[in-house]
């Protein structure tokens, strides 16, 4: 056992001490989840924005691409319309035998085009079903940012509250903590926050469970300040705790 000096001190104070420090940790934990709360809804709208733009540029694509199918079917209508006009005044049998295969082949290929401007209309409509849900993914995810973002700013508040009347308390209970361990306790506090202080539990350091010899026992119940061995933690008798 290191030779520290016999400095004497309430248990009760380091009680109140380390539920303070416990306090001021889920505080400062709870205000800090706020924002992380927030950047994570952020995501979840930003991804629904990107997977309706997704859909937007498929069903403008889908669109686009219908336009250019009716638009070559139309151009082969007329180019067939004008071969049935050439064809009428053929002037020999092989021209008009070249003629009417050009007109068979013309019509294979718009009852080709004509299916694929039918799948296109299909794809257009599956995009404008899926655009529909898009968009109304993005409004609940931006609702429900909002709705996130005033429960945040409302619950911060009363953290925020809370945590003054902590600190208010443990800087009146910080006066009584005796002048020759003030610095140690500045230092380790800074160091290890809630860590710097735990309760003896069954014959052991409750932070890091180093077992502590009988002398080390004897002086706690004497109110005498005693450090972990290990950890260096300021250790306290629990009320629930007998050793």
């Amino acid at each position: 056992m290191r030779n520290d000096p016999k400095i004497e001190i309430s248990t009760r104070l380091l009680r109140t001490l380390h539920r303070i420090h416990r306090q001021r940790t889920d505080l400062n934990g709870q205000i800090a989840r706020g924002p992380r709360q927030i950047k994570a809804g952020e995501a979840l709208v930003a991804k629904a924005g990107t997977d309706m733009q997704t859909v937007k540029d498929s069903l403008k694509n889908a669109n686009l691409l219908s336009d250019e199918k009716q638009l070559q079917l139309k151009s082969r209508e007329a180019q067939i319309d004008q071969l049935q006009t050439k064809l009428n005044s053929a002037a020999s049998n092989r021209e008009f035998d070249l003629l009417k295969d050009q007109i068979a082949a013309d019509k294979q290929a718009n009852s080709v085009l004509s299916d694929e401007i039918l799948e296109a209309m299909e794809a257009i409509d599956g995009f404008e079903i899926q655009l529909n849900d898009a968009v109304n993914e993005f409004e609940k995810q931006e609702n429900e940012q909002q709705t996130r973002i005033a429960e945040v700013e409302v619950k911060t508040t009363d953290l925020q509250n809370e945590l003054e009347r902590v600190n208010a308390e443990l800087e009146q209970s910080e006066k009584e903590i005796p002048s020759e361990m003030m610095v140690e306790y500045r230092r380790i506090i800074k160091a290890k926050g809630e860590h710097a202080l735990a309760p003896v539990e069954d014959e052991s350091c409750g932070g890091c469970y180093q077992v502590l010899t009988t002398q080390y026992l004897d002086r706690l119940r004497l109110s005498v300040l005693i450090r972990c061995p290990n950890c260096n933690a300021f250790l306290y008798l629990p009320e629930t705790t007998q050793v």
